[in-house]
């Protein structure tokens, strides 16, 4: 009789074992739920972290598994964050005019408060029309859909257009990375009806929660976080445990071999592609509400390539290591750049985290790839002599 899946994966137990004991940690130190001892801006930084290992899994599982070196997953991270923030930032503005209205002797009727909504969105870029893009933007239910089709779509079309046409290697990652930059360039312009270099901001304010403190709502997306973080993690696991997992992973290494035995690698590359998709947009629509802003600068390729790193230092083809090298850097950067971390002054220097903290990621990068090719996750795997292929 075959076992099942958790029983044959038990490190998958003691990762959503170690992240309910974590968030559970969280909440009884929270100001929000718990004693008072972890601030709220602190819990929302753990709350992005986990966001931050999420999309670190979709990286693992793209080129960790199948070998996709894709330097343009932050595409879909953002546009995942600029979907929700569209519905975030409709309903706040339009609960702001409507109440602004509500002293008027005449009631307003749907075209002005439509119009005011309008003016106070895209006044900043000199304008009222309200874009084609924002049509569903008062309604939760369909971005909440559009979160997962549009970066999908453009995942779906993007893989197969690539491909179909087979192209690989250091090209494939080129092409990844340029349509990400076309992306940011097309975002930045202040006709893209994202309000360009300005993006959405006031996301932290969720509508029809305004008289819950900012510390309460910081635990409930933590919560959501954790929670989409356990989804994640498990369905990854599920996907590469089995003869998917086993194809792919084939794939990665001998594609040519793979394809001589009869596999469609095309279409086995492009399910991996759009699944790492759908999972990095989940990830960045709960992340940029817990960050309040979204801007085009996030979509930058540099931001895809810092994704890469992360998943490099803690060890692509685990995805413990995944989460482990986006947690590490993610917080270590908060720590170094926050100001946290004290200036060392040298006499005739001084150093400062907040400007050395990037060459200091990259040293590490640097090291690891020299002495530790398979990452801090390969460490955890020569303790407990686990063989990962």
């Amino acid at each position: 009789m075959e076992r099942s899946f958790l029983i044959r994966q038990p490190s998958v137990l003691v990762f959503l074992g170690l992240l309910a004991l974590f968030t559970i940690g969280a909440t009884v130190l929270s100001d929000g739920y718990g004693l008072g001892l972890m601030s709220t801006s602190f819990v929302k930084i753990l709350g992005k972290t986990l966001c931050l290992c999420l999309v670190a899994i979709a990286m693992d599982l793209v080129w960790g598994y199948c070998g996709i070196l894709s330097l343009g997953h932050f595409a879909f991270f953002g546009l995942g964050g600029y979907m929700i923030g569209m519905w975030l930032m409709w309903a706040r503005t339009k609960d702001i005019v409507i109440a602004s209205m509500a002293t008027a002797e005449l009631p307003a009727t749907a075209g002005e408060i439509r119009e005011a909504i309008g003016t106070q969105i895209f006044g900043v870029v000199g304008g009222s029309r309200i874009p084609a893009i924002w049509a569903f933007a008062d309604s939760l239910a369909i971005q909440l859909i559009l979160v997962l089709l549009v970066p999908g779509l453009l995942a779906l079309v993007f893989g197969w257009l690539a491909f179909r046409s087979r192209v690989t290697g250091v090209y494939l990652s080129i092409l990844t990375q340029a349509m990400t930059l076309a992306l940011s360039l097309y975002l930045f312009q202040n006709d893209s009806g994202l309000r360009g270099n300005n993006g959405l901001s006031g996301l932290q304010n969720i509508p029809g929660l305004t008289d819950l403190s900012q510390s309460v709502i910081s635990i409930w997306f933590l919560w959501a976080s954790a929670l989409a973080l356990a989804l994640g993690y498990l369905g990854t696991a599920w996907v590469v445990s089995g003869k998917f997992g086993h194809v792919i992973r084939a794939i990665r290494d001998d594609e040519a071999r793979i394809r001589f035995l009869g596999y469609s690698v095309e279409a086995y590359k492009l399910v991996v592609f759009v699944l790492s998709a759908l999972i990095a947009a989940v990830a960045g629509a709960l992340y940029y509400p817990q960050a309040g802003i979204i801007n085009p600068a996030e979509v930058a390729p540099i931001a895809s390539i810092y994704l890469a790193v992360w998943v490099a230092i803690g060890g692509r083809g685990r995805i413990y290591g995944a989460v482990i090298g986006a947690a590490l850097v993610s917080l270590l950067s908060s720590w170094f750049t926050g100001g946290q971390a004290p200036d060392i002054p040298l006499g005739f220097y001084t150093v400062r985290w907040v400007d050395w903290w990037q060459v200091l990621l990259g040293l590490g990068f640097v090291l690891v790839t020299l002495y530790a090719p398979r990452g801090i996750g390969g460490m955890f795997d020569r303790l407990f002599r686990k063989d990962v292929s």
